[in-house]
């Protein structure tokens, strides 16, 4: 007989796994179908010179004992073996500019994150805990973002935009600068971005922020390991390529590249969602659904360099920098002209093994319009299958390595002679590896013009058909992680969510 499982997850990144074991936990027998060599999405890492790089996940919020995201991976049952190193309490994150000595630091804790920031705005100490005070009443009104919390938020908060609050806040246009500073985190659009992003965002990392040691990836193998806990089954190399409907027009199964059919009586998709309306089929959804998501705006894509750095030559530091050309840059960093690039970037960096008061690597990432690498589009290239993209490439890309390198010296004086070696991902890498569209960071843009429209539920006019991930819900580790319980919410009840969720408040 044909096997038929209760739950399949098209997609293993943390929206699909998350999904998935909360589930299985429920006893529902679940399979996960990935099409790469690696599970998790952006939670994947890479290996050069035995030193792990990160590609997304570069450091994590509200993971300290009774916080948000502790008690959901404690739910999960992985947060007790996560390998984390705390960052500097007193500056996780450091914002600069170019032409001002000054790191303006984000603090860890909110009264500490006004006084470290008030030592160098002392007239605008008040202003600052007003900042604080309300981005907390924001993420308080939110569904989930506290576990169980009921739904409060007013659709009128939607409409806020962040760059008009943080204006509100303060008449300093050094210290709005530096509150936006971490907009890296969201791909901030200055006209658009509403404040609820830029408060959910920014807010679980002024709680607490770590770094994953050896790597983000032990998130996803965690999982995995509880997966198989349950008796779940997972499986790469599985492209997913069609959807199959019996007579009556009922979703049943799902079919791969290599020609294998999985059974399942219900989906749930954690891909793409313009590629998830074409394996389902365009005509299964309304026209105004279809048009709405087709008119949808990606986030910005990225360049990202990876730096192997020479022993004992350059000292660790135990924060990220977020660097712009100019204040104005803040919200602007994703328009450049290509002369100019990069006008900002973001970077961290590793602590050697052996001597952590030295780096090991450095990572930094800087936003690029798709267009830049659109001229190989038609080109493909993973692990799980690989391809050429042509020597013009390899060219595109040492060239946008070059100048980048050029461009963290200024801050690094002689960084050039301590490389040992640089690696590169363009937004077709992003694209390949992680799926999204044109190789965007963080989904859609969402509008506090128009919030409504980026709002995606995750049932679908497919009665048996899910949605999760970042490209319906909000972005991030946290972020992604609530929407996995909204979406199991649709298919096990709130209230047995809620219950369940109740045993690690």
């Amino acid at each position: 007989m044909t096997k038929e499982f209760d739950i399949l997850v098209i997609g293993s990144g943390l929206g699909g796994l998350v999904s998935a074991l909360v589930l299985a936990k429920e006893g529902l027998s679940v399979c996960i179908l990935e099409k790469n060599n690696q599970f998790g999405g952006n939670l994947q890492t890479f290996s050069r010179r035995k030193l792990i790089f990160d590609t997304g996940v570069h450091y994590l919020g509200g993971l300290s004992e009774g916080q948000n995201l502790y008690k959901y991976f404690t739910y999960l049952g992985i947060m007790d073996e996560l390998k984390l190193k705390k960052l500097s309490e007193d500056g996780f994150d450091r914002i600069t500019f170019d032409g001002d000595e000054t790191e303006y630091p984000h603090a860890q804790g909110y009264d500490n994150f006004v006084e470290q920031l008030s030592s160098h705005f002392p007239e605008e100490k008040e202003n600052l805990e007003r900042y604080v005070s309300e981005i907390r009443q924001v993420c308080d009104q939110f569904p989930r973002y506290n576990l169980v919390e009921g739904e409060k938020y007013s659709d009128d908060l939607l409409y806020i935009n962040a760059a008009e609050f943080i204006k509100s806040i303060t008449n300093n246009e050094k210290l709005q600068a530096v509150l936006a500073g971490s907009g890296f985190l969201y791909a901030g659009v200055e006209s658009k971005t509403p404040l609820y992003v830029h408060a959910l965002t920014v807010n679980s990392y002024i709680q607490s922020s770590y770094k994953c040691t050896d790597g983000g990836s032990q998130i996803s193998k965690l999982i995995i390991r509880e997966l198989r806990k349950y008796g779940a089954e997972i499986h790469k190399h599985a492209e997913v390529t069609d959807f199959c409907y019996d007579e009556e027009g009922v979703l049943y199964a799902v079919r791969t590249k290599n020609k294998k059919k999985y059974h399942a009586r219900r989906f749930i998709s954690n891909i793409e969602i313009r590629r998830t309306m074409e394996l389902a089929g365009k005509d299964k959804f309304k026209k105004s659904f279809t048009h709405r998501v087709e008119d949808l705006t990606p986030t910005s894509s990225c360049f990202s360099i990876y730096l192997a750095l020479k022993a004992g030559t350059v000292p660790y530091f135990n924060h990220n920098y977020y660097h712009y050309k100019s204040t104005d840059g803040v919200w602007a960093a994703g328009n450049y002209q290509k002369q100019d690039w990069p006008e900002s970037y973001m970077l961290s960096c590793t602590p050697c093994r052996r001597n952590p008061r030295f780096a090991e690597s450095f990572t930094a990432i800087a936003y690029m319009d798709f267009e830049e690498v659109q001229q190989w589009q038609e080109t493909g290239n993973t692990v799980a299958d690989p391809e050429d993209r042509g020597t013009a490439y390899e060219n595109f890309k040492r060239k946008k390595a070059e100048m980048f390198v050029e461009f963290l010296e200024q801050k690094f004086p002689g960084l050039r002679e301590n490389i040992e070696g640089i690696y590169t991902s363009t937004p077709l890498s992003y694209r390949d590896y992680i799926g999204s569209y044109r190789g965007n960071m963080y989904g859609y843009i969402k509008d506090s013009g128009n919030p409504l429209k980026s709002m995606i539920s995750p049932k679908t006019k497919i009665s048996n058909l899910f949605l999760t991930g970042q490209s319906v819900n909000m972005h991030g580790i946290l972020g992604v992680t609530i929407g996995a319980f909204v979406t199991c919410s649709e298919i096990l009840g709130k209230e047995l969510v809620d219950e369940r969720l109740k045993t690690v408040m």
